[in-house]
Order: C-alpha cells, then sequence, then structure tokens
C-alpha cells in the first residue's frame, strides 16, 4: 500500500479526493521519530520543510503544492522525483496580475492616498506622474484597451493571464524558453528585441539560476518611458538597485508581488519608492488555493500507484 505523507494539521475536506486505497500518513510539527513515506506533500508553510525531509523514510515522490520549487532544490537528494504545483495557482496569479495592471494604470493607490488625507484632485498632487492631453487637460489614469502587454514567461499562468486580458483588446507579445506557433512564442533572445514596443511587462519566469537577475539594467534602459513591470515571480528576478533607480526618475511604474530581499528591510528604498505598488507575496492567497493544491496531489498519488507517468515532474534546470 502507499503511504502518503501530508501536513499533519490539514483538515479531511482536502482529503477527499484521495484514493481509498492508500495510507494517508499525517506528519506532525516538529517530527522527532523517523516515519516511513512513499509519496509526501511538503506543507503550503514550509519553514520547516527540511527538518521534516531528515526524518522521513523511503520517499520516492515529493509533490510540491507551489509553482516554484527553488525553495526545495538545494537540499532534495536528486534520486528523488520532485514535481511542482504547475496549473494550481493559475487563476489566483493571473488575477492578481490584472488587478495589478488595472490598479496601476487607473492609480487607484494615488487617489487612495488623496482619500487618507481627505483630499479631492483627479490629478493627483505635486510629484505624481500625469498624463497630458492638449494643453490644458492633464491625468493620471490610463486605459488598458490598446497597449501592448509583453508576457515573460508563457507558461499555465501566463496562458491564463492572456485569457484574463483578451477582453481589454491589448496585444500580447510572449516569451518562454521555447519558440512556438499558434500562438506566436518568441524565445528569452528575443527579450531585448521586444522590452522597447511592450507598454506592460508582466515577468512571470520561475526562479532558476538562468533567469535571476534577468530583468536588469539593460532591460530596464530598453522599456517605454512611463511602462509598467509587473513581477508575480520571484524577487531576484528582477535587480532591486536598478528598479529603484528608475522608480526614482520616474522613467517607470511597478507593480510587486515579490521583492529583493523579501521582505525588504525597515528603511530599504523600495518601501518609498514612488509609482509602485507592493503586495507581500499574496497573489496565490485566496480561500480555492488548497483546494486545487490538493486535487491535484490526489491525481498525482492516483497515477503513482497506478504506475501511470507523473506529471509536472521538475527537469535539472529546475522546472
Amino acid at each position: 500500500m502507499v503511504r502518503v505523507g501530508v501536513d499533519g494539521r490539514i483538515q479531511e475536506e482536502f482529503l477527499v479526493d484521495f484514493p481509498k486505497d492508500v495510507e494517508i500518513v499525517r506528519i506532525p510539527e516538529g517530527i522527532s521519530e523517523p516515519i516511513e513515506i512513499d509519496f509526501w506533500i511538503p506543507p503550503f508553510a514550509r519553514k520547516n520543510s527540511q527538518d521534516t525531509f531528515r526524518m522521513l523514510r523511503g520517499v520516492k515522490v515529493v509533490q510540491s503544492i507551489l509553482a516554484g520549487v527553488d525553495w526545495i532544490l538545494p537540499w532534495l537528494p536528486k534520486d528523488i522525483t520532485l514535481c511542482d504545483g504547475q496549473g494550481v495557482h493559475d487563476v489566483m496569479v493571473s488575477e492578481w496580475v490584472l488587478a495589478a495592471i488595472l490598479t496601476s494604470l487607473k492609480r487607484f493607490y494615488v487617489y487612495r492616498d488623496q482619500q487618507h488625507r481627505k483630499e479631492w484632485r483627479g490629478a493627483g498632487e505635486p510629484g505624481d506622474t500625469v498624463l497630458h492631453v492638449g494643453e490644458q487637460y492633464q491625468v493620471l489614469g490610463d486605459d488598458l484597451a490598446g497597449k501592448t502587454v509583453l508576457i515573460v514567461g508563457y507558461g499555465s499562468i501566463g496562458k491564463a493571464i492572456e485569457a484574463r486580458l483578451k477582453p481589454f483588446e491589448v496585444n500580447v507579445l510572449r516569451i518562454a524558453r521555447t519558440a512556438r506557433t499558434e500562438p506566436e512564442v518568441s524565445t528569452v533572445g528575443d527579450l531585448h528585441r521586444l522590452l522597447p514596443d511592450a507598454d506592460i511587462v508582466v515577468v512571470i519566469v520561475p526562479m532558476t539560476p538562468k533567469t535571476k537577475g534577468m530583468i536588469g539594467i539593460q532591460e530596464i534602459a530598453l522599456m517605454k518611458r512611463g511602462a509598467l513591470l509587473v513581477n508575480a515571480a520571484r524577487g531576484p528576478v528582477v535587480v532591486t538597485e536598478v528598479l529603484v533607480e528608475a522608480l526614482e526618475e520616474s522613467r517607470i511604474f511597478a507593480a510587486l508581488d515579490v521583492t529583493d530581499p523579501e521582505p525588504p528591510p525597515q528603511g530599504h528604498p523600495l518601501w518609498n519608492a514612488p509609482h509602485c505598488i507592493i503586495t507581500p507575496h499574496v497573489a496565490s492567497s485566496t480561500p480555492a488555493l488548497l483546494h486545487r493544491a490538493y486535487r491535484l496531489a490526489a491525481d498525482q498519488v492516483r497515477r503513482f500507484a497506478g504506475g501511470e507517468p507523473l506529471q509536472n515532474v521538475v527537469a535539472e534546470d529546475g522546472y
């Protein structure tokens, strides 16, 4: 019988889809004695996962419920099959990206600050970047319709982002590891060519040695003045010092769910950088997350128990 290790605190409602002929083994927090399992689902709150793994025996498969596995790769033995949570986060992250884009373009954060100060200013205040229409009319907000959006990392989340952008009549450019057609997808080698065409750049790549710092001084310099950079990937994908400089010079806007360092320490310039909104790595934090994650895990357990190929197997390059 396949023994499946799960977080000892997980409620039964999340386990109803698991095959009945497997044994669910609840692993307590602060495990003190070795436990034999075949298939391990690390908890969502992953801080102690490495310590927990040291007490597990017989593990053949680790199924992460997170899309990114950069946190587990450094310590997981190479002979254990690692699967990521691809597909689990599509809805949540793509909705966050859409909300971040609209919030940034419509400058809701500026009006929220004005509301707290009990101010009524349709064009913002000194220091805000305004858009001039003719000689007399100036506005803060902009339209999403007609914009060109570059999605850097056209995987399952990237596709979900495009689906949610489609009703807004945008032009979408796509970048992935390999070129494709129908729809047209360019390679990372085309990033510099495509950046100057984009009004909005959405970064949704996995964290690997190749993606660390991929949005740096050259890339931000190639972006249009006034373009929006959205980072829903990992903080180190964007070079923070370069980003802060561009924000302080009012060259670009930014919407960040992740930062480097994360969180920024007290006094870090990113906290007060203009034209920037930050959320604390919560793009996937909705009530549906665990339901979707454990449905995926249940299907993977069924495949493993039946000798079928697993999905979302992480390759040597980290995704």
